[in-house]
């Protein structure tokens, strides 16, 4: 055990004894405790004397030592009987001063609780006249307060009255202005209520005009717009008219045509006009350019021919119907008739820069359609390009509206199948391009979702490109 644990110990010793010998403490009201410890201290000392009553003194150890031990024993024995009541007495009244010690030490920790009761009665008796005094200093200021309100009221109320009528008389006042107020902003609101209306009445005037104006200036408009359009339609039939009959002079002797409806009406109609196809072509200049030896494989009414010719750039156009060549020849372009088998056939191999071949294919029939494919790639020269458009059979939409509207058209060719035949036929680097989106046309698929749409919707049309390896 340390010296700091020793210590505590020692304090709590000294704390408990105190405790139960209270002494030399203060009681209530600053009156000493009787001190009981010099009492405790000769009860001690008593008790050590009584418990050596009897006994013999221990002596050094040998033969006369030992004697004179025995001769005392003996004594004492002896003696026994003449002091046993004065040993029982002695401890008789040990025990009565231990008895007046423990009563003293109750008396002493009574008067002590009596301390503590009499001090938390002191200060509660404290506390309750500080309340006292401090609720009898409240009652006096307000007793000098109603004192002071009694004193003062009379002046008061003769100042009251007087501020009473003064603010009668502002707020009567003040009523007046307010009314006067009013009825001037209700003038100057009637006023402005009746210009606003006055000249909304004119805007209104004015723009019920001004609409009037444009209603008649679009009915203009569109009176002009359709008296245009009836006169392009006017000048497209006239023009169509003279083509035939020019046709019809250079055809006299030739052999009826294949099919018996009126194919350029139906090609005007249902491929579009002639501005619109030339318009659609521009996408094909940039495989002309540099080249000399051009050949339009059924070059139809001869819209790639005068691009080309605007554009200085040679090209031959070849197609099998007659009326078609007429009216190429009528715009002075280079236009032959002749069956396509038949031409290729009759031109030397590597005779071409670039052939193109626009809406042909899918009205050859299906086995001769790998035949042309190789009788093109034969007559182009070493990097010479071939071109193929068709209407594009990825697209759903071409078979409920455009591919079978021509009765001439056999199959529909997919991409991936001229793209196998034309490098069969040693054709590379092909290149494909769809064209005109169905939703173009079709504005309805725009609400189908979009990788759908992309997928089964896509291009009426594609071109496909190859170059000679």
């Amino acid at each position: 055990m340390d010296a700091g644990e020793l210590d505590r110990a020692v304090r709590e010793i000294q704390e408990k004894i105190r405790a139960r010998h209270p002494s030399g403490e203060h009681g209530g009201f600053g009156i000493p405790l009787a001190d009981l410890m010099p009492l405790v201290h000769a009860r001690d000392a008593a008790e050590a004397k009584v418990a050596a009553i009897g006994t013999v003194n221990p002596r050094p150890l040998g033969l006369k030592n030992g004697l004179i031990q025995a001769w005392k024993r003996f004594v004492a024995r002896a003696l026994d009987w003449h002091v046993r009541e004065q040993i029982e007495f002695n401890r008789a009244q040990m025990n009565c001063v231990q008895a007046a010690i423990e009563a003293l030490n109750e008396h002493n920790r009574a008067l002590q609780r009596i301390a503590a009761a009499l001090d938390s009665v002191q200060t509660t008796v404290a506390q309750r006249i500080d309340a006292a005094e401090t609720r009898s200093a409240d009652l006096e200021a307000r007793a000098r307060e109603l004192a002071d309100i009694r004193t003062h009221w009379h002046e008061w109320r003769i100042e009251w009255e007087r501020k009473l009528a003064v603010n009668e008389t502002q707020f009567l006042r003040s009523v007046a202005d307010l009314q006067g107020g009013f009825t001037h902003r209700s003038s100057l609101m009637e006023a402005n209520f009746r210009e606003t209306a006055a000249s909304q009445h004119r805007d209104f005037e004015v723009a019920l005009q001004r609409a009037s104006q444009e209603v008649q200036e679009r009915v203009w408009k569109d009176l002009d717009r359709i008296r245009t359009e009836y006169e392009r339609i006017i000048h497209s039939e006239l023009r169509t008219v003279r083509q035939k009959a020019f046709a019809a002079a250079a055809v006299a002797s030739a052999p009826p045509p294949a099919h018996s409806y009126d194919f350029l009406r139906f090609a005007e109609r249902y491929r579009g006009p002639e501005t619109y196809v030339r318009a659609n072509f521009e996408a094909y200049l940039g495989y002309f350019a540099g080249r000399t030896r051009i050949v339009d494989l059924g070059c139809g009414r001869g819209e790639m021919l005068e691009l080309l010719r605007e554009k200085n750039i040679p090209a031959l156009g070849i197609d099998g119907d007659e009326e078609s060549i007429a009216i190429c020849r009528s715009k002075g372009l280079n236009a032959e008739r002749h069956d396509l088998f038949a031409w290729l056939d009759t031109q030397a191999d590597g005779a071409f820069d670039v052939l193109f071949c626009s809406q042909v294919i899918e009205h050859l029939p299906p086995l001769e359609l790998p035949r042309f494919v190789n009788s093109c790639a034969a007559k182009l020269e070493r990097g010479g390009v071939l071109i193929f458009e068709t209407p594009n059979p990825e697209c759903l939409a071409i078979f409920a509206s455009h591919f079978y509207l021509d009765p001439s058209h056999h199959r529909p060719v997919p991409p991936t199948l001229a793209a196998f035949l034309m490098e069969e036929a040693g054709l590379g680097r092909l290149e494909v391009k769809r064209l005109a989106p169905a939703v173009d046309s079709m504005p309805s698929l725009a609400s189908l979702p979009q990788d759908f749409r992309e997928a089964f919707f896509g291009c009426l049309d594609y071109a496909i490109a190859g170059v000679k390896l």
